[in-house]
């Protein structure tokens, strides 16, 4: 099958979508990247979907929903396009949405129990019938239905395509969120580890708006953090966070890390007189460090560290990261044949396409789950095979 992914992260610059050609059934597959393009939100629509996360109305959420599936939907076009194929030579869209909301906390909720909940917008039915395509989404609620956090997700397809047969391998995934993935050498899907480890772009990204008062939206390769110095107190302050003492499962978002936690920063850090790349800077390490220290959760026989997202094009992130896991080897995803930024994107493809085939790839040990679930709901397209046939 040819599938399509789409894919925003927690930082809300925009869509990626990834064509993926898969072979194979059950878990063993066979996949090649076909194409990938990015499309950015314009920036009246990211701050919409960035308000709609912290205090949107209802009418925000619900027009947005919609808006989104229409993005979602072009961005999808636009990369079947430069793929250089047409639509109908797609077979399915797999559509990870805009994070809106990600509640993963039980609370506790008479006389039903322990309610978990998250939400992500880009209307399916929107997508499938500007396409044409049958198309999944929300992948993440059915496994907070079967008691897990609902994330990471993209660990199985880490599975899929790093596992290797003599070496231990980390996955690092720099989106707006942080996530690893242990693999362990030669082993099954179910001894594998992965959890969020804390905010990444979405915190130095939120910090670089306020900084420059909106007229920018991150700190390219890291060059203004490069040049700032590192304030002990202030990085001592951000690891003491309660979320890194968390032991997994766990995955988080804009609920624990975004603007309130961001303007919290900004208050310490003009007390202290720091300069924007001293604050920066201090926050590079501060993702480092906390991805570093995330290690405790997981064996110490690991032979190398793959990284993945966004913020690998930031070199003082990444210098900061090479650095505090030394001396483990660090190699971004490029050299292992999936391009960083596609990667997320590339993985919602092979998850819609196992949905689409009845294979479950959540990962209980690693959400929390009860069991192993199918991913996502099904919207078919127009006039094409029937659904799962």
């Amino acid at each position: 099958m040819n599938v399509l992914g789409l894919m925003s992260g927690t930082s809300a610059d925009g869509v990626d979508a990834a064509v993926v050609e898969i072979h194979g059934t059950g878990h063993r597959l066979r996949t090649r990247l076909k194409g990938f393009a990015s499309s950015a939100y314009p920036s009246p629509l990211r701050d919409r979907v960035l308000r709609a996360a912290e205090s949107g109305t209802v009418a925000d959420i619900c027009h947005l929903h919609s808006l989104l599936g229409e993005f979602f939907a072009r961005a999808a076009l636009r990369a079947i396009k430069v793929t250089g194929l047409a639509p109908h030579q797609i077979d399915l869209i797999g559509s990870h949405g805009q994070t809106v909301h990600h509640r993963p906390r039980p609370v506790s909720e008479p006389p039903f129990g322990k309610i978990r909940s998250t939400l992500q917008l880009g209307n399916a039915a929107v997508i499938a019938e500007r396409t044409g395509i049958t198309t999944i989404s929300d992948f993440r609620s059915r496994d907070l239905a079967a008691g897990g956090e609902g994330a990471p997700l993209t660990p199985y397809v880490h599975w899929i395509q790093f596992r290797h047969r003599f070496r231990a391998r980390m996955v690092v995934n720099l989106g707006g969120i942080a996530n690893l993935t242990y693999l362990p050498a030669a082993r099954s899907l179910d001894k594998i580890q992965a959890f969020d480890t804390g905010p990444c772009n979405m915190l130095l990204d939120g910090l670089m708006t306020a900084l420059s008062n909106g007229t920018q939206h991150m700190d390219r390769g890291g060059r203004l953090a490069q040049r700032g110095r590192v304030h002990p107190k202030l990085l001592a302050h951000l690891l003491a966070h309660p979320f890194f003492a968390q032991s997994p499962p766990k995955s988080t978002g804009r609920e624990q890390f975004g603007q309130a936690f961001i303007q919290t920063i900004l208050r310490r850090a003009r007390r202290r007189s720091l300069t924007d790349a001293d604050l920066l800077a201090t926050c590079c390490r501060f993702i480092a460090i906390s991805i570093a220290e995330a290690r405790r959760w997981i064996p110490s026989d690991i032979h190398e560290v793959i990284l993945g997202g966004g913020g690998v094009f930031n070199g003082t992130l990444v210098a900061e990261l090479t650095q505090a896991l030394h001396p483990l080897p660090v190699q971004p995803m490029d050299q292992h044949g999936i391009p960083c930024k596609a990667f997320e994107a590339f993985a919602f493809a092979v998850l819609a396409y196992q949905t689409w085939h009845g294979v479950c790839a959540n990962i209980p040990a690693v959400t929390g789950a009860r069991h192993p679930v199918l991913l996502g709901n099904i919207v078919p397209g127009r006039g094409g095979r029937s659904v799962c046939s």
